[in-house]
């Protein structure tokens, strides 16, 4: 393992100034460094078990400080508090690369099996939607979505990643806007 990075997917914030960075390609690691940017600690490793990672795919930090990592691999959410204590983990995702919380707690998920989830803060399932099974890839909604977001209207950002993952060039469509209406 490299001390601390190989190959890292995501960093995020904490509300109290942390920096927290998911080593995914090459460490199965998070590791949280104080804002002047010295280590504090690193977490995880390669693995099935809960605290172990297959590919931590990307970071959130909620606004309770919670840690929310996207394990890709292992088709899973893991969530943890600020120490690296593990917490929870929701599985009714498939392989997701990307969360997104609001401000009311909801979570979003960028599924790389082509399709995105909303989730109550509990881990209920509020919508889901995206390719219908046996979709060609022209026509496909999605290719790979790799990136989530919301604006301040709740509209809905995913990024996809198809000339990387599928070898197709969709122009413009690799970042998809869904409107929220009201």
């Amino acid at each position: 393992m490299a001390p601390p990075f190989n190959r890292p997917t995501g960093v995020a914030l904490s509300p109290s100034g942390e920096i927290y960075v998911a080593d995914g390609y090459g460490n199965a690691r998070i590791h949280k460094f104080s804002p002047d940017g010295r280590l504090l600690l690193s977490w995880g490793e390669p693995g099935y078990a809960p605290g172990q990672f297959r590919l931590p795919h990307n970071i959130r930090v909620d606004k309770q400080e919670r840690v929310w990592i996207p394990d890709r691999e292992n088709s899973r959410i893991q969530i943890f508090d600020a120490q690296g204590k593990f917490l929870d983990q929701w599985e009714d995702v498939f392989r997701p690369t990307d969360v997104f919380i609001d401000g009311d707690g909801i979570v979003y998920v960028a599924e790389l099996c082509l399709q995105v989830s909303i989730f109550t803060p509990e881990g209920k399932l509020l919508a889901r939607w995206g390719n219908e099974e046996g979709q060609d890839q022209e026509s496909a909604l999605f290719l790979a979505p790799h990136a989530i977001a919301l604006d301040s209207q709740g509209s809905i950002y995913v990024g996809d990643v198809s000339q990387t993952h599928n070898k197709i060039d969709r122009g413009s469509r690799t970042l998809r806007k869904f409107a929220r209406v009201k």
